[in-house]
This record gives C-alpha cells, structure tokens and sequence, in this order.
C-alpha cells in the first residue's frame, strides 16, 4: 500500500515537473517580440542592419524550436526559454546600437553639409579663374550643368536630413561632394596648366 502511495507520488511530482517544462513561455515570446519591435522602431534596420537581421533570425530559429516542442507529447521549452532571455537581450542591445549609430550619422551629415558647401563655393571661384579658350568654354559649360545638378542633390540631402531620414541624406551628400571634389581637382589642374604654359 506504501509502494503504491509513493509511486502515484512519484507519478505525480513527475506530471508536474514536465508540464512545468512544458508550458509553452508566452510571457517570454512577447517581452522578446515587443524589444524587436522597439528596434525596428528605432530604425535598426537602417542603422544596424546585420544586427538587427541576427535578432530576427534568432526568433525565426527560436519560433521554429517551439513550434517543433509543442508537436510533441512532453513538452520542453527551457532551450528555447534560454534562447528568449538571450534574445531579449540582443534586440534591446541592438536598438540602442541603432540609436548611437543614427546620431553618429546625422553629425556625420551636419559635417558633409557644410563641406560640400565649402567646396561649391570654391569651385564658383575657380570657374571664374578656368581658361576660357575653344574646348574650356565647352568644358565649363557641362561643369556648370553638373554644379547645378550637385546643388539640386544638397538640396535633397538637406529635405532628407529635416526630415529625420538621416542614412539616405547622408548617402545622397556622399555622393555630391564626390563630384564636387572631383570638379575641383578638374577645375585646379586646369588653372594649373594654363599658368605654367604662361610661364
């Protein structure tokens, strides 16, 4: 009688502690999906896009092991528990990486800003200075065209950067002063060349 008041006991502790592991941690599942929603939020999807895509691909793997655990008689989730708190973790870190690297990007155009203006302004000067000969009317011309179409580009940056859109002004500005630099260079070897011939 003992033997079998210990071994339905025993049946009993052992229901519970696998259905204890066999609860399936919702309370997890939304806390670790509410952190990746938050870094999505804070755009770490443009700011730290593999970090972001590791977070996301931790869930799929997380989401899958689950759903792999409930198919089954006895259920266990402390894997995929651990995996969740871990996850959490990351997705929190991810949208604060995110935050840091938008403010680093945005001084990082605020510079550009004003560079590229510095170069324009230059190249005006140096336009002014360019040899005006046959092919030079020509060249100053399409240089022209181009400035026109670089500052049409710092204007767009500019829209972008207002707008909050930090990582796309950033490359558009990129790109511009690129160009513009390179029609400085252009501009410089041109006056350079001429005051040698009168040398």
């Amino acid at each position: 009688m003992k033997n079998k008041v210990l071994m339905g006991l025993a049946t009993i502790v052992m229901v519970a502690v696998l259905s204890g592991c066999g609860k399936k941690p919702q309370v997890e599942i939304d806390a670790t999906n509410a952190a990746i929603e938050a870094a999505k939020t804070a755009e770490a999807a443009v700011y730290v896009p593999a970090e972001f895509a590791a977070v996301q691909d931790s869930m799929n793997a997380i989401n899958a092991d689950i759903a792999v655990q409930e198919s089954k008689l006895f259920k266990n989730f402390k894997t995929a528990k651990a995996k969740l708190a871990t996850t959490l973790t990351l997705a929190n870190q991810v949208a604060a990486n995110a935050a840091v690297k938008k403010e680093e990007v945005k001084k990082e155009v605020e510079t550009l800003m004003t560079e590229i203006k510095t170069v324009l302004e230059e190249n005006k000067t140096l336009m002014k200075k360019a040899p005006r000969g046959k092919e030079g009317a020509a060249v100053l011309e399409q240089i022209k065209t181009e400035m026109a179409t670089i500052e049409g580009s710092v204007v767009e940056a500019q829209g972008l950067y207002d707008s909050g859109t930090y990582m796309d002004a950033l490359n558009k500005v990129k790109a511009a002063k690129e160009r513009a630099v390179g029609i400085n260079t252009e501009l410089k070897e041109a006056i350079a060349k001429v005051k040698g011939k009168k040398k």
